[in-house]
């Protein structure tokens, strides 16, 4: 529990000291759902310079894909919005995610996703702080 206050607390300070305004993603990047080389398809929805402290993507993986085994200097939190999944998380047994499921991954945490389903996975990536590509570890050869 305590975790959990103080991960809280520290959100609640991050964001405490942020002004209204509005970011706009360029237009040749809006939307853009791009295959990663982690085998899925990646949207990135926030994810700028001036917010550090956050990124925000929706991921989509096929039915039938795993993706790389990796790991990121990262937190990150998988919220599943749609089919069903299953999460590997270091050396325990893998898990089954599903809808309206959340999946906290603390950073350096060697990390899998599959799809073994009929349809697409789809889920929120919410990284903090945020992501940029040097975060990223593959753990495969």
């Amino acid at each position: 529990m305590a975790a959990n206050s103080e991960q809280s607390r520290l959100l609640l300070n991050l964001l405490g000291g942020l002004k209204p305004r509005r970011l706009r993603t360029p237009a040749g990047l809006a939307m853009r759902d791009e295959l990663t080389e982690e085998r899925l398809f990646i949207t990135e929805l926030l994810n700028d310079p001036s917010v550090p402290h956050l990124s925000i993507a929706r991921c989509r993986v096929l039915p039938g894909v795993t993706s790389q085994l990796h790991e990121l200097g990262v937190h990150e939190w998988y919220l599943i919005e749609a089919g069903l999944g299953q999460m590997r998380l270091g050396d325990d047994k893998p898990f089954a995610v599903n809808v309206r499921d959340c999946v906290q991954i603390p950073a350096g945490t060697p990390q899998q996703i599959s799809n073994p389903g009929d349809d697409d996975l789809v889920f929120l990536c919410v990284c903090m702080p945020r992501f940029e590509q040097s975060a990223y570890r593959s753990l495969e050869d």
